[in-house]
């Protein structure tokens, strides 16, 4: 009979979604078949599934650490922010429009059918389900339709253990606040509790421990020390993406408003040759770049805009005087061009926009999304790719005659003519070991690094980490198996 248990935060980055990934190896490794489950996130960090569609890139770490395969069920709701107030709703994988954040909140009890119906598919197929919350369950003014906590909870009849983060201070409040404000059938569901991301000698936080458990009579699961490789598995929050010093070449990426994708970073990342820098707002883009990378974006003009307002532009434009190689992907291919047309106002405003001028191309962004798993080879040697696209629009020009990529026999992607500059809707291309190597030593590099391999030892050591320090068989007594209310 297939368990299930949530992992519930005190607040939003507090480590839940990679502590879910370290228990689904570690119960993997039990010889248990385990799924992870998100019911609603939000994230434009997205993964293209097996079966052709979006979910949150944590679940697909999530499933990859439970070494099966990735399925829209694991994240029916995905919301992809757009504006500060407007988010694209992909539901079970699907695009399913755009809605304002008001208008959400009052529609999105609506959704909890289709969350509960992809969870109930999940539970066929598992011995296990982890399912992650989102946020807080403490954020009582949003528990009206809640469906990523409590709401889930009670409606699908699963047992809560509540985690806070020691690391940004407070954990008992964190705690014992939330106990503090939730109704009584909200507080049925939680079994046990757990601190995540304590530095220095854990035994020193025993007192605290034992407060917390003593304030809300529920057991600790464990004190999790710090995992100080958690940087070599892919992020999906922003506020996790940060620069990283390695080498001498220099990788420096703008951080756009919408930054979308940004996986493209972290097989870079773990690079000894390199150094990525992550560049914020108000800042110039560093004379002494060898790359500029421009990312992904939710808004491809939105963020042009953005990246015009900070002066990039002419950073941007230096950077190529002085000799500097850009690669763009997906959005940033696009804003790489002479123009952007948007028609039909997809991505905002119906017009057309100058882009940067630096590929002789142009972007009209019209027709169905295109969302695909994708093996390519890269050009002229033909190195294996293996990656992903998500985008609308189509990019067309001279520049596409140098494609330097080709995928089922027809060219993708743009290139300059002296080859410095370079643009794709390929994203996950540096994952491949082969085309990083041989992209990089352009820059100088020498790169040797099994990044894969590198992502499956951190999460074996991941899973080693919370046999350690949580306590895995009370966890998997008070996983419970569903009581559909």
């Amino acid at each position: 009979m297939v368990r299930a248990i949530m992992i519930q935060g005190t607040g939003s980055n507090v480590g839940k979604s990679v502590l879910v990934a370290g228990l689904a190896r570690a119960f993997t490794r039990r010889g248990l078949k385990v799924a992870p489950f998100k019911p609603q996130n939000m994230s434009n960090n997205a993964a293209v599934t097996e079966n052709g569609g979006e979910i949150g890139r944590a679940q697909a770490l999530q499933a990859r650490a439970a070494k099966r395969p990735t399925h829209t069920d694991m994240n029916p709701i995905l919301l992809k922010p757009e504006t500060d107030t407007g988010a694209q709703i992909i539901v079970q994988g699907q695009r399913a429009g755009t809605m304002k954040a008001g208008d959400y909140r009052k529609d999105k009890s609506k959704l909890l059918g289709a969350a509960l119906e992809s969870f109930d598919r999940l539970c066929g197929d598992a011995d296990l389900v982890l399912i992650e919350g989102a946020g807080s369950p403490a954020e009582t003014n949003l528990r009206k339709g809640d469906i990523a906590n409590m709401g889930f909870a009670c409606a699908a009849g699963v047992s809560v253990v509540l985690v806070g983060d020691i690391h940004r201070g407070g954990v008992i409040a964190q705690i014992v606040g939330t106990q503090a404000v939730l109704d009584e059938g909200d507080l049925a569901m939680i079994r046990g509790f757990a601190v995540n991301r304590f530095k220095g000698d854990v035994s020193l936080f025993d007192e605290g421990r034992d407060d917390i458990a003593a304030r809300t009579s529920w057991p600790c699961l464990g004190v999790v020390p710090w995992f100080h490789d958690a940087w070599k598995l892919p992020a999906e929050d922003m506020m996790d993406i940060r620069s990283h010093t390695g080498g001498a070449c220099k990788v420096v990426v703008p951080q756009l408003e919408r930054m979308a994708n940004f996986d493209d970073l972290d097989p870079l990342s773990a690079e000894p040759g390199v150094s990525v820098e992550i560049i914020p707002a108000g800042r110039a883009l560093p004379g002494d770049a060898d790359l500029v990378l421009l990312p992904g974006s939710k808004s491809t003009i939105g963020d042009l805009t953005y990246f015009r307002k900070q002066g990039w532009d002419i950073d941007l434009h230096a950077h190529v005087r002085r000799g500097g190689h850009v690669l763009g992907l997906c959005g940033g291919y696009q804003m790489l061009g002479k123009t952007i047309s948007d028609p039909e106002g997809v991505d905002g405003r119906p017009g057309t926009v100058e882009g940067l001028g630096l590929l002789d191309v142009d972007t009209v962004m019209a027709g169905k999304k295109h969302v695909t798993l994708t093996e390519a080879c890269a050009l002229p040697n033909r190195e294996p790719v293996s990656g992903y696209e998500i985008h609308m629009g189509r990019t067309e020009g001279p520049d596409c005659a140098r494609a330097w990529l080709e995928v089922q026999g027809r060219p993708e992607g743009a290139a300059s003519a002296n080859g410095r500059i370079l643009g794709s809707y390929l994203h996950g291309i540096f994952s491949s070991d082969a085309f990083r190597a041989q992209y990089l030593s352009r820059l100088g590099v020498t790169s040797e690094t099994a990044y894969e391999d590198g992502v499956e030892q951190a999460l074996d050591d991941l899973a080693d980490h919370l046999e350690q320090h949580m306590d895995l068989d009370l966890l998997l007594e008070l996983a419970r198996t569903p009581q559909r209310a």
